[in-house]
């Protein structure tokens, strides 16, 4: 209960706030805040690449295609972050040519996407730095932990799956969330 009551009161510093979160409430920021601290950790280290989340995620992709092409779709479908223009980031990753675009040659109305030299190339630069940094983002849990860690955010998202039909309920809620969290990282700067 006490490591309970310590990490409230760390949330709240962060927050600003000496109001009582509901534990849900906390739970859902701490998350959010978690995940922005994670993600400026990552990005911290793609910068000298030139190169956002989104970009190392669809490089990662097209890596995994072992020089075969893919479609945007298929790409869109793997991203980590639902939520981006996967064309707009290819459109990037080709103007700096990591990736290259072809027509398919069975059906021209369809994309394809392939990796570059250049593009394995930065990988394989970039992938050690990122591993280092995930390593240090979750040096200080134990491996049992991190399983456990996992384990609890997959029980979380296969609970809010199943109520999909609640979507617009949990939208409103998330943009408040985000919302206050970008207003204190804002007051903090």
């Amino acid at each position: 209960m006490y490591i309970q009551l310590l990490y409230m009161k760390e949330l709240n510093d962060i927050l600003k706030t000496k109001a009582d979160l509901p534990i849900p409430r906390a739970t859902v920021i701490n998350i959010f805040h978690t995940t922005t601290w994670m993600k400026d950790d990552l990005l911290l280290e793609l910068k000298p690449f030139d190169l956002s989340l989104e970009q190392f995620n669809v490089l990662r992709i097209l890596r995994g295609q072992n020089g075969n092409t893919i479609n945007l779709q298929d790409i869109q479908e793997r991203m980590v972050s639902k939520m981006s223009n996967t064309t707009r980031l290819v459109d990037k990753l080709i103007k700096k040519k990591f990736v290259n675009r072809t027509i398919c040659k069975t059906n021209r109305r369809k994309v394809e996407i392939v990796i570059t030299d250049l593009g394995l190339k930065t990988l394989k630069t970039v992938d050690p730095i990122i591993d280092c940094t995930e390593k240090n983002i979750t040096k200080n849990l134990t491996q049992e932990e991190l399983i456990q860690l996992n384990t609890l955010l997959i029980k979380l998202k296969t609970n809010n799956y199943e109520k999909q039909k609640f979507k617009s309920c949990h939208a409103i809620h998330f943009s408040i969330i985000i919302y206050v969290l970008h207003d204190v990282k804002r007051q903090n700067r």
